[in-house]
């Protein structure tokens, strides 16, 4: 199916706080409560619309543990969202999220959109980590932040749709150099049908606007 652009992710997070249940939620609607442990990477794809135009998301799931962090570390130059995900059950996996946050950012693009993910918002009785303390760390760091559930689906769609909607508004915005793949958008074969349709001027008027 052509599409308009092509936005890259990568999620992050400790091993165990639901990466790849995330992942397969969004792209197959289902849950798989055993899931083996991701080794290296792994890959998904879904086409979503934003602002009437098709946008192919292509996700990659990343192992959390700490021997794969350099093979993860390579992932980060090319992605324009990440989702960074912590267990709502497990202190530590929030604790640990400075750590992921500063890997992430000395590794990719200045301008890649981080969504917060406090995951297995089902678990309310097992809670450990405070929805305001995730809310916190999302305003000092300046993420978009979400509880979802992978289990029930909770919030999963708008986790990634949201993410999305904020790369498409820094788009038009001109923040993002988008005839640059390195930023981890790709322009579509939809997309070019339509500018070449505006005609040439229109073309080069974009073009200007996006350099300034």
């Amino acid at each position: 199916m052509a599409y308009a652009y092509l936005f890259k992710y990568i999620i992050i997070g400790d091993t165990g706080v639901g990466k790849s249940c995330l992942l397969l939620q969004f792209t197959d609607k289902r849950f798989q409560p055993v899931h083996d442990l991701t080794i290296g990477v792994e890959f998904g794809a879904r086409m979503i619309t934003i602002d009437g135009k098709q946008i192919k998301l292509q996700i990659w799931d990343t192992a959390g543990q700490e021997s794969f962090r350099s093979i993860t570390r390579s992932y980060y130059r090319g992605a324009a969202g990440a989702l960074l995900v912590y267990d709502i059950t497990r202190r530590d996996t929030f604790n640990h999220l400075t750590t992921w946050l500063e890997d992430a950012r000395q590794h990719s693009n200045s301008n890649m959109v981080i969504m917060l993910i406090g995951n297995k918002s089902d678990l309310e009785s097992r809670r450990e980590v405070k929805k305001e303390e995730g809310e916190a760390f999302a305003r000092e760091h300046g993420l978009i932040f979400m509880e979802t559930s992978a289990k029930t689906a909770s919030n999963v769609e708008e986790a990634f749709i949201n993410t999305a909607k904020e790369i498409y508004e820094k788009i038009q915005e001109g923040v993002f150099d988008i005839n640059n793949e390195a930023n981890g958008i790709k322009i579509g074969p939809q997309h070019a049908a339509t500018n070449a349709t505006l005609g040439g001027n229109q073309g080069g008027q974009q073009a200007g606007g996006g350099c300034c």
